[in-house]
């Protein structure tokens, strides 16, 4: 999707349309989670410090994020792509690898699906997508942000090389600003550069992953299709705009993205069978810790009491601490074969509260019905 948190924001309110718009945090330390295209001709970046952000672009609007409003756009869309092809893989709200390739051509050729995608969620959304299309996921990636905003592109394999060898090195999936000024320094600068480049130039800067990044700059990937195959975590964080040292505030803070993440993998048919938490000092030391748990489960009320004890367990080793950041997550994840942590009465007490609270967010949005708080110790 073409900066979809931005374009859902415009679509709601009209006043801003052809307007920049960040969304974000608006404090101190808010980072920019999407910015419109008005926004990006100054220079502004998703994940870019919105201090920073309104320096370049002064004039822009700032709305803070409305994360169920996203999910019901993308709940939408998803089913779009559901109705051309059972092989989805989602990377996120906005973006997802659909493996078309037992629907070519009893359903058209690539062009008219991805033509067909694109009209259809224009029409049920009012949102623009761009489509990149390709032999496989890393082409049809690259392919998909060559001809941004509402863009179609397409890279038959014939072509492939052609296409990925004049590409700024940055464009390749993985590479970062600290590798690329790397590959910069050892003359590495294009992907034909790094396709063609000797280990002297590239094994200090990828080691053992030195031939891999050499066939991605081919434009060789071998990686299948597979629904929600990059989901092998899922995680939660929040950067507060004053450090917080309240132990309630930061249960709070902690139960409330706990619960979030327990609604996605339920939704998903998910369990987890390990949980972690993570804490960021204001010097910006960073620590985690973790809980594996057997059976897997996947129930808010369980998930939150590990979350809490694993908090109030770094709490007390550290009386006085203040945070940044606070941050959960939850790995190990597989089908959901309703086993319960807590088995008996209430193991089928906490099923049918997260139900309930899944059908009402379903209605009206995952904020309109929320657990209540537990105490902590």
């Amino acid at each position: 999707m073409d900066a979809f948190y931005a374009s859902v924001e415009k679509k709601d309110n009209p006043e801003l349309l052809n307007e920049p718009v960040l969304v974000g945090g608006s404090g101190p330390r808010g980072v920019v989670a999407a910015a419109s295209y008005e926004a990006r001709k100054f220079g502004v970046r998703s994940a870019m410090p919105m201090r920073r952000a309104l320096q370049l672009c002064p004039n822009a609007t700032v709305v803070r994020p409305r994360i169920s409003r996203y999910q019901q756009e993308s709940a939408i869309i998803f089913s779009i792509f559901r109705e051309i092809t059972p092989i989805v893989e989602g990377l996120s709200l906005d973006e997802a690898f659909l493996d078309i390739s037992d629907r070519v051509p009893a359903h058209g050729q690539p062009v008219e699906i991805a033509r067909r995608i694109k009209q259809r969620i224009l029409a049920d959304t009012g949102l623009t997508a761009s489509v990149g299309i390709g032999p496989n996921k890393l082409v049809a990636k690259i392919a998909s942000d060559l001809e941004k905003p509402d863009g179609l592109c397409e890279v038959v394999p014939a072509h492939v090389q052609q296409v990925l060898d004049p590409l700024p090195i940055e464009a390749l999936f993985g590479i970062g600003p600290k590798t690329a000024a790397r590959l910069h320094q050892a003359g590495v600068k294009t992907f034909h550069d790094l396709r063609t480049a000797d280990d002297a130039a590239v094994v200090p800067v990828f080691g053992r992953y030195a031939r891999r990044m050499r066939e991605r700059a081919a434009g060789i990937d071998n990686r299948p299709v597979g629904e929600d195959a990059q989901d092998k975590s899922v995680s939660a964080e929040e950067t507060f705009d004053q450090d917080i040292g309240d132990r309630e505030q930061l249960h709070h803070c902690l139960m409330q993205m706990t619960e979030r993440i327990a609604e996605r993998i339920q939704r998903k048919g998910w369990v987890a069978s390990q949980l972690g938490i993570k804490v960021r000092l204001p010097d910006f030391t960073t620590l985690s810790r973790q809980k594996a748990f057997h059976p897997p489960t996947n129930s808010s009320r369980e998930l939150q009491l590990m979350a809490s004890d694993l908090l109030s367990t770094w709490l007390d080793a550290h009386p006085g601490a203040e945070l940044r950041l606070l941050g959960v997550g939850v790995s190990g994840l597989g089908e959901d074969r309703q086993l319960d942590l807590f088995p008996g009465d209430r193991g089928a007490k906490n099923r049918k509260v997260d139900q309930l609270l899944g059908e009402v967010a379903d209605r009206y949005g995952d904020a309109a019905l929320r657990r209540g708080q537990h105490k902590t110790r």
